[in-house]
């Protein structure tokens, strides 16, 4: 079976994108390989009617609405290549099971976080350890907030993060910033720790955040620490397809026109891996551009 779109992630982008499609009495497949990047996070904030919802509840009813049409179906795997199908579609591999066709493709597989190697950071992301304020800042508000210096832009997030609460920056041993940068940072009442950060500390649960621990040996008290991590592409399809990419401030993102049309004809990207502004509700939104675009694809060019 030749489907008009597959569509490749099953998250925010993903799934608004297949819902724009299955609206439109497409046949569509979503393959999903069930690790969202927001699947740490108990709640998701700021997204229309549903904030304070688990994200992993939010996408499981949208999988059951989407179930409703029946034109949907999904499969369950990851997948692993992508190629032209010499007929005018694609052809996608999985790791397990039979290759799927369609004539359009929408890459909505998100990115993946490179934390750094700090102890007890990575079982705190997403909990204690955040990167978006408008995602998680609320609940966090006029406690005791840090921000780790990972590039240039962190200067400028704690200079934001400072909105919602009283703000230390670590610069984890780094030699920045200039006077200039130093004098915008205290004009915001914020304090900067030189020292090198060896670990993160406190309770036995992801929320329970006390300090962190410097290389002179003291625990500066801490209650949420910011950063600003590099990311890289969940899947090489988009690469293994060819098409364009650029620098983001974060990572690679796939290159794409105002209607999420990639480089590459028949392939629209949507969601964290095709836009420099990361969030739920952006993701939906990009989601919904590109299912309708590679709907009127469909209608209007006849490749």
């Amino acid at each position: 079976m030749r489907h008009d779109a597959l569509v490749v992630g099953g998250s925010f982008a993903g799934l608004s994108a297949a819902m724009q499609l299955a609206r439109a009495r497409r046949s569509v497949c979503v393959v999903d390989a069930g690790a969202p990047r927001n699947r740490f996070a108990a709640a998701s904030h700021g997204f229309f009617g549903q904030d304070g919802e688990p994200p992993l509840a939010m996408i499981a009813q949208a999988r059951e609405r989407l179930l409703a049409y029946p034109s949907v179906r999904f499969v369950s795997g990851h997948a692993v290549g992508a190629a032209p199908d010499g007929a005018g579609g694609f052809v996608v591999s999985l790791e397990a099971g039979e290759p799927i066709s369609a004539s359009r493709l929408v890459l909505a597989f998100g990115v993946h976080d490179m934390l750094p190697e700090i102890a007890g950071l990575r079982e705190r992301w997403g909990a204690s350890v955040l990167h978006c304020p408008y995602c998680h800042g609320y609940e966090f508000g006029g406690r005791r907030l840090g921000v780790l210096y990972r590039n240039p832009l962190s200067l400028h997030q704690a200079q934001l993060i400072a909105e919602w609460g009283p703000t230390t920056l670590f610069l984890d041993g780094e030699d920045v910033p200039d006077d200039a940068e130093s004098a915008a940072l205290h004009a915001r009442g914020i304090a900067i720790e030189p020292d090198r950060v060896l670990a993160l500390e406190g309770g036995d649960t992801p929320r329970s955040l006390a300090g962190v621990r410097v290389a002179d040996g003291r625990l500066v008290p801490l209650d949420a620490l910011y950063i600003v991590p590099r990311t890289r592409m969940s899947s090489p399809l988009a690469e293994q397809l060819g098409c364009a990419f650029d620098d983001g401030p974060f990572g690679p993102v796939i290159r794409t026109d105002a209607m999420k049309q990639t480089t590459v004809a028949g392939v629209h990207a949507a969601g964290d891996a095709a836009q420099f502004m990361q969030n739920a509700t952006l993701a939906s939104a990009d989601g919904v551009m590109a299912g309708v675009s590679l709907h009127r694809s469909l209608v209007f060019d006849q490749r």
